[in-house]
């Protein structure tokens, strides 16, 4: 099992939005996965974002362990680009994302999963690069 820090701040933002009894992803947001917001063959492993599920994805079931108590979980290809130490924290009015190796994405993103898969299937998001 995969282990994340999430700061009290994180944790309290996770809170206040209603978040913290939800099943969350920690994606690398790269443009080919199922919930990618953004990012291209230029950012991947430098852009995450946090997906709200109502339920279970099979294709990311890496728990991510955590002091909090938050479903989190990830992906083996996701967690490929994160390091020992991962750290999820809120400051700046922005999610970060950084590990012991590398200051990973300073705006981490946040949505819901079925509000992205209804915006493919209706073709008012189109996968692909930015770059």
């Amino acid at each position: 099992m995969a282990k994340i820090t999430l700061t009290e701040s994180f944790v309290d933002l996770m809170r206040r939005k209603g978040l913290a009894d939800k099943m969350l992803l920690l994606i690398a947001d790269d443009g080919g996965g199922r919930y990618s917001l953004q990012g291209g063959a230029c950012t991947i492993g430098s852009k995450f974002s946090l997906i709200e599920l109502d339920a279970p994805d099979p294709d990311y079931n890496v728990r991510l362990e955590n002091d909090a108590g938050l479903d989190l979980y990830t992906s083996d290809y996701d967690l490929f680009f994160l390091e020992h130490g991962a750290v999820l924290d809120f400051k700046n009015y922005a999610i970060d994302l950084k590990d012991d190796a590398h200051h990973i994405d300073g705006a981490v993103t946040m949505a819901k999963g079925a509000d992205i898969l209804a915006a493919f299937k209706q073709g008012l998001m189109v996968a692909g690069e930015t770059c």
